[in-house]
């Protein structure tokens, strides 16, 4: 139907089509007005409900202004390097937070039976093997084998406790004289070797790269001087799940990691009695042939902790002002006797390996001192 066919009484708007269309292009241009009024409306109103508050109390407006962070009440205090004569170039590092050090694998470790390190007393000296490079070479690899097998999961205490155990016995003369002869002691024998791990079946685990490395570096610090004096001359210990029957007759110096120390008792625990030497001569560094003769058996009775002191007490020779001489008997001092040396010591030499020989002629001496520094066998009358 065309417009012109359309009754009069109708509008030409009417005739159009009453979509989207025709209604968006009616009215569009007044929606649109309207919608922006309304958005202005409810913008002033929210605006209103917040300036209004901010209005009625200044006061409490103020403490949540920006500019309020620069108030006067507030004082910044500077930084100990930010003060006049308190700084250097550098020196805001030392107020860093210094990070928690990582620990490594065996530190921080605690033992429930820790009584302490009271003070061992008498403290070892410096021994130093700087020998060809098979003394030393053998002797790092049995050093580094007892700190393993015994004390591979203790702390740095304890395998430095361990190390100067074998170094203090290497210093007496009741044991032998070198580091790996200390390591295999006993070793021939199925009971009584001096260090379990030689007889009992462990050296047939192979060890771990990294714990060995570990035992290596204590190692080779004790065999370049270090000593550890918590366990001063400390020759014994036991792991504290035991109770050996000479652990009452030694003297205890204290408990690391796992161990309790001891030291031993009377003449053959004295400072004198160790002499930290080393002449070398190195065996190598494997237990022992098996032995279970009469003689093997003999030595091992030797080595038994409470035969060496009574051994020791019996050379100690007798002073006029500390024991009562019998009357018969001249006030004189007594010869000190040999000391009871390892089988293998005596071998080499025993006490002739102490005496100093080859030394160089002195001349222009007075003879009131000629003599001195020699031993005193029978004093002067």
């Amino acid at each position: 139907m065309t417009a012109a066919a359309l009754p009069a009484c109708l509008e030409p708007w009417e005739a159009r089509p009453r979509d989207f269309r025709g209604h968006f292009a009616r009215g569009g241009r007044r929606h649109v007005a309207r919608r922006a009024r309304r958005r202005w409306s409810l913008g002033f109103a929210a605006l209103a409900a917040v300036a209004l508050p901010a209005f009625a109390s200044p006061g409490s407006w103020q403490q949540f202004s920006i500019a309020d962070a620069r108030s006067p009440e507030q004082t910044v205090l500077p930084m100990p390097f930010e003060q006049a004569g308190a700084s250097f170039p550098g020196s805001a590092f030392y107020y860093l937070d210094a990070e928690e050090p990582v620990l490594r694998i065996g530190e921080g470790i605690h033992s429930d039976a820790d009584d302490g390190v009271t003070g061992p007393g008498p403290v070892a000296r410096a021994l130093r093997i700087d020998n060809s490079g098979v003394d030393r070479s053998r002797a790092l690899q049995c050093l580094t084998a007892a700190i393993y097998y015994e004390a591979a999961s203790e702390p740095d205490a304890g395998q430095r406790a361990v190390a100067q155990v074998v170094l203090n016995r290497l210093a007496h003369p009741a044991y032998p004289k070198t580091v790996c002869g200390v390591v295999y002691q006993g070793s021939e024998r199925s009971t009584g070797c001096q260090f379990s791990f030689t007889c009992d079946g462990s050296l047939a685990r192979a060890p771990q790269r990294f714990f060995w490395q570990r035992a290596q570096d204590v190692a080779r610090a004790a065999l370049s001087g270090y000593v550890y004096a918590p366990v001063g001359l400390a020759t014994h210990y036991h792991t504290v799940q035991v109770n050996p029957y000479w652990a009452p007759s030694l003297h205890y110096l204290s408990t690391i990691g796992a161990h309790r120390f001891y030291a031993l008792s009377g003449p053959a625990g004295s400072a004198s009695a160790f002499r930290f030497a080393y002449f070398g001569g190195e065996p190598l560094a494997a237990p022992h042939r098996h032995d279970d003769s009469a003689a093997s058996a003999v030595a091992n009775a030797a080595l038994d902790p409470l035969a060496v002191q009574r051994a020791f007490e019996a050379a100690t020779p007798i002073r006029p002002d500390t024991a009562v001489q019998p009357a018969s008997a001249p006030a004189t001092l007594v010869q000190a006797a040999v000391p009871a040396y390892a089988s293998d010591v005596r071998e080499r030499g025993g006490e002739a390996l102490y005496r100093a020989r080859n030394l160089p002629e002195a001349h222009g001496i007075r003879p009131e001192y000629a003599n001195s520094g020699r031993w005193i066998g029978q004093p002067v009358q």
